[in-house]
Formats: C-alpha cells, structure tokens, sequence
C-alpha cells in the first residue's frame, strides 16, 4: 500500500518482487485490471487462457481447460502480465537469463494433463518410466503402478519392457496424499486405507512397483507387505524421482531431512528398510533427460542439496543472487 502511493501499480509490483526472495506465482486485482506476475527462475508455473467470458490465469493449464477454455501461454519468469476488458499487456522485469523450474511438479506434484512451460507432464512420466527400464531392468511378470502419479511411469516401463501392465493396486480417491501428513500415525494408517492390492493379479508373481518417488518410505514399505500379503512371490521397486536427501524451501511441503529414507543410506539398505527384493532409481541425468530442460534450468535442490537461491545453511548452486534480477 506504501509502495502503490508513491508509484504505479507496475513499479509497486517490479519493486516488491525486486525484494522477495524465493518460489511464487501470484494474481492481483486491483480495480478493473488482473496482474499476474512470477518469480525471475520460474520456480512454480503460471499460464494465461481465454474462456467465453475474458481472460484467466491459472497455476496449471488443465485448469482452464476444465473450464472449457483454451490457454494462450505461460507467464515467463520475471514477467508481470496486465490483463483488462481490452488487452493483456506484458511488462518484463528481470534480466536474468537464469532458470529453475521445479522438477517436481514434472514428476509428482502437477496433474498429469497439465503442461508447465510447453512440456506435457504426462509424456513426461511416460519417458521416466521408458528410462527406468534402459538404466534398471529386470525380469518381472506383471508392471503395477502406485496411483495416480506412478500411472504414466508404470506404462512407459511397460511398453519399453513388454511385460504386461496391470492396475494392482486400487486408490481410495477420497484420502489426502500422505506424505504431506503431519503425524506420523495419521500417515500410517491413511496409507492402510489408501490402496488395496487385486490378489487375483499379484499372486503367485513378480511384481514390479513402479512409483512417482520415495519420501519417508513409509507408503513404500506398507505397499510391499500388503503386495507381500496378497500373494506376489517378489515385489521389486522402479522410482521415477532420483534419491531426495534435502527438504524444499521453495513451495512444496517435505518433512526433514531426519524423515526421509534415502541420506546416508545405500540403495541396498533402503531395499532391506522397505522389504522390497530390489529397489531402484532414475539417475539425475536420466530425470533430466525425461523432462526435456538443460539441467541448470532446473531446480534439483531436494535431490542434490544444490539451491537455486541463496538459503541460510544451504548450498548455493553458483548463481541467481537477488541482485541480479533487478533490472
């Protein structure tokens, strides 16, 4: 408010976000007129769209199409965008050429109909799951995704591998994800309720999970005993997210870095943890590769302990101080 009266609502903007230092994607309303502005290393999506009505913003694409909408473009880092009755204008504010988009959302956190910055997420976890077989194959009878996000993983694995793919596992779709529980007993027995496992397509077989990513391990090591209970003569584990090993700072819950299953431990040993009879991750390079960005333009902080942006305790991955996003 201090800034808006001494300035237009543009410079207010450009000088707040000159001032913040992190992830956000925000939409302002101020009088008749829409702004939409973004953090200079892209952090977290946003895009544009026209629906019968005008204009509207959204952090992912499907959004807008629910609406039966058509999306027009994203928001580019660093830019604020006006939209009015008349026109949308774009005003850029950062100069920096620097690049971080949350590998994240490709992998998890986004909808799988979604586009984030042109690249379908979808067709993204269906090259993850192609790349897990390249880099860990193995010898299995029946490919069983972990819902929803393992889904387009577990298919491309499938088809890369031709072992035949099957719904094993059945969500409760009316649970919250668990892994963004606070207690830990509430995450167990979410977990409990949250899948159940079709004897009749694991029993007897060699069943290969295919999953999003490991956080604590606690849905990993539930999953195979349940898998276990019903019959699967050995359950074995492709992740589609290397290790993660250090929290996000930057706009997505985990717990501690005490919580996750993956610091200082051996593949083999998260294995054993999980009572699985293998388990295995993409590489960096493959994840990578899968999502389709040069991998200085994204943010890999949870799974390198390397941050885009300057954090008390943390490693700095050699650039993008605030001072460079100032015009």
């Amino acid at each position: 408010n201090k800034l808006s009266k001494k300035h237009s609502i543009i410079k207010s903007i450009q000088l707040t976000m000159e001032s913040l230092v992190g992830s956000y994607s925000i939409v302002l309303l101020h009088q008749d007129e829409l702004y939409a502005f973004r953090d200079p290393l892209g952090i977290k999506p946003l895009c544009i769209g026209e629906i019968s009505d005008g204009n509207v913003v959204a952090s992912e694409s499907s959004a807008i199409e629910i609406m039966g909408g058509r999306v027009i473009r994203d928001v580019e880092p660093g830019e604020i965008v006006t939209i009015n009755d008349e026109k949308i204008l774009s005003h850029i504010v950062s100069n920096s050429e620097d690049r971080a988009f949350c590998m994240f959302e490709y992998v998890y956190f986004a909808r799988p109909d979604a586009k984030i910055d042109g690249i379908l997420t979808y067709s993204v976890r269906q090259r993850i799951g192609s790349e897990l077989w390249k880099e860990s194959p193995l010898e299995g009878d029946v490919v069983v995704p972990v819902p929803d996000s393992g889904i387009a993983c577990a298919l491309g694995f499938s088809e890369a591998s031709n072992i035949p793919y099957r719904e094993g596992l059945i969500k409760n779709r009316y649970l919250h994800r668990s892994f963004i529980q606070p207690v830990n007993e509430q995450r167990k027995a979410t977990i409990n309720e949250k899948l159940n496992p079709i004897k009749e397509i694991v029993e007897g077989k060699r069943v290969i999970l295919v999953d999003d990513s490991i956080v604590r391990g606690n849905t990993s090591k539930r999953i195979v005993s349940r898998v276990r209970e019903a019959g699967a003569k050995e359950v074995h584990i492709r992740v589609g997210c290397p290790p993660i090993i250090s929290p996000c700072f930057l706009g997505i819950d985990m717990p501690s870095r005490e919580e996750f299953v993956a610091p200082n431990r051996t593949t083999e040993e998260i294995t054993k943890e999980i009572g699985a009879d293998s388990v295995e991750y993409i590489s960096i390079p493959g994840l990578v590769k899968c999502i389709g960005k040069e991998e200085k333009d994204l943010c890999l902080g949870c799974i390198t302990e390397k941050y885009p942006l300057q954090i008390d305790g943390e490693k700095l991955r050699g650039q993008a101080t605030l001072e460079e996003f100032k015009v």
